[in-house]
């Protein structure tokens, strides 16, 4: 059997990512309490984030969305990983800022621990795919357009997206 390049890359692109989602999913978390959610996305939805990134871009005079959503068009995978919001209700805490965890929840704030738990799990994901040498980078402007197509449901109330690239070059490095 032979496969070309093209197919062989693809593949291996879909096990890096999948390998990424597990490195997401086993990094240490607050209290033990897992709020992580991880997806691979391709084709029409992928397109779908893309064309959401650049509608914020527009919208919001932002025009570093646009310039991520090439970077999304011209990757075939992408992974996100998001986070529900909810406080892990430790006494005494008040790394949000807020007196305790009912007075964060009123304001809209978020937990700590979720948005460190949320890190920590970003930085296990793409220090597996550079240990796979596969071309990454963690944005912002995905996980915002995942969050207005809610993609992810609405419990998820944070996301970041990292596109993966096996090319010759990176598509991440020049991007003025």
């Amino acid at each position: 059997m032979l496969q070309l390049d093209a197919e062989v890359e693809s593949q291996g692109l879909f096990e890096v990512a999948r390998q990424v989602c597990l490195a997401a999913r086993t990094a240490p978390k607050g209290r033990g309490k897992d709020l992580l959610t991880t997806a691979i996305v391709s084709g029409d939805e992928k397109t779908l984030i893309s064309a959401r990134m650049r509608e914020i871009g527009k919208r919001c005079e932002l025009p570093f969305f646009s310039r991520d959503a090439d970077n999304v068009d011209a990757v075939e995978i992408l992974v996100l990983v998001g986070t529900r919001k909810e406080p892990l209700g430790l006494p005494h805490c008040g790394f949000c800022g807020f007196s305790d965890c009912e007075a964060m929840l009123k304001s809209g704030g978020c937990c700590s621990f979720n948005v460190g738990d949320l890190g920590i799990a970003l930085g296990s994901a793409v220090s597996r795919a550079a240990d796979m040498r596969v071309d990454n980078r963690i944005m912002f402007s995905v996980g915002k357009a995942v969050l207005e197509l809610e993609l992810l449901g609405k419990s998820v109330r944070l996301v970041y997206g990292i596109p993966l690239s096996a090319t010759a070059k990176s598509p991440f490095f020049d991007r003025g």
